[in-house]
């Protein structure tokens, strides 16, 4: 610990993100990203911009960017944001919506960048506890609050809240802010910016890094009413004008508008989830009903850290978390169908071994 360091920074517990070995190759099932590569589309748009004007600034609007996004959401540009990936969208959002000594509201098992941002911004908050079954309890959230954050599906567990659901939050905190967090509404939710029109309150967040195969990009975005937009750029013009580079600029908008590739790309990757899932429960798995690009599954012969552990040395990388009610659980990221087949061979070996 650094003399130098703010109160703040002396504090908070940064954010863990998924293992990025240089060891050796693996099968990397632990990041959530698209086995597939971006639209052919996005490689013309980013050769073109490469030998064009890299030495010039980007458009700090972003503006050919939004205007794909409202166009693929039925919204005015007005209604869009587009920041440095999602992750800093929400860091913008708790800045544009939250002041400090606030209290939100999420769920206990949730995206861990959550609590993150709120020590960062000293913003007070309350896990909600899932059920049994990690299901949003939404009475629970029918209570005193300065805004309310879910992922939806959740994560790490994968699990959709149905939009009926969505409304019914949104219909009884009028005067809060609401986040809904849809980095993997492609792979099996209903998203929420139908909404929109509807609650001025709602924010939606969204991103390009998983089913349009941007990870590398690092495009986010937000959607809502143009009030909430505006305090997004006033944080994000306050912070830095240009978050976003002319590549990931056209990248997105070429992404946003190839929606075959887009499409067939999610069915290939659901495809593959249903097998896997049938694959585990085979192996006597319990999995969790999953709307995302990934599963989470907990093991019934062996035990969670010691079956990531053992994959992991035989070059098989998935997620643990160590952490109350999900430490016997793995979250395993769906890959082509070739890597997923020796993800289950390789969990057949080990469990052969037991």
């Amino acid at each position: 610990m650094s003399k130098f360091w703010s109160e703040v920074v002396k504090t908070i517990e940064p954010y863990v993100p998924g293992e990025q070995p240089q060891d050796k190759k693996y099968i990397k099932l632990n990041t959530n990203e698209n086995p597939y590569p971006p639209s052919p589309k996005v490689l013309e748009a980013i050769t073109q911009e490469v030998v064009g004007d890299l030495r010039l600034y980007p458009d700090p609007s972003c503006h050919r960017l939004i205007d794909a996004i409202s166009k693929c959401h039925n919204l005015s540009p007005e209604q869009v944001f587009a920041g440095n990936g999602s992750d800093e969208v929400l860091a913008f959002a708790f800045l544009a919506y939250f002041n400090e000594g606030d209290t939100i509201l999420y769920p206990d098992i949730t995206y861990s960048f959550y609590p993150v941002y709120s020590n960062m911004f000293q913003v007070n908050y309350k896990r909600i506890p899932l059920d049994d079954d990690f299901d949003i309890i939404v009475d629970k959230y029918k209570a005193n609050n300065d805004g309310i954050i879910i992922a939806n599906p959740n994560a790490p567990t994968g699990k959709a809240l149905p939009l009926e659901k969505i409304r019914e939050i949104l219909e009884w905190n009028k005067n809060q802010v609401v986040i809904v967090d849809e980095a993997y509404v492609d792979f099996g939710c209903e998203s929420a910016v139908s909404l929109i029109q509807e609650f001025n309150q709602l924010l939606v967040v969204q991103t390009m890094s998983k089913s349009r195969s941007l990870a590398g990009m690092r495009i986010g975005y937000a959607m809502g009413n143009p009030e909430l937009i505006d305090g997004l750029n006033r944080v994000k013009n306050s912070v830095n004008s240009y978050t976003m580079d002319r590549l990931a600029i056209v990248a997105g908008e070429a992404a946003m508008i190839d929606k075959k590739y887009f499409d067939d790309i999610c069915y290939r990757i659901i495809k593959t989830r249903e097998w896997v899932v049938c694959e585990l429960k085979n192996l006597g798995f319990h999995v969790i009903d999953s709307a995302a690009n990934f599963v989470f599954a907990s093991p019934a012969s062996i035990e969670a850290k010691k079956l990531f552990l053992e994959l992991k040395q035989n070059g098989l990388l998935v997620r643990y978390f160590d952490k109350p009610r999900i430490n016997n659980y793995l979250r395993i990221s769906i890959g082509t169908d070739e890597e997923m087949k020796a993800f289950i061979k390789g969990v057949k070996l080990i469990l052969e071994n037991e």
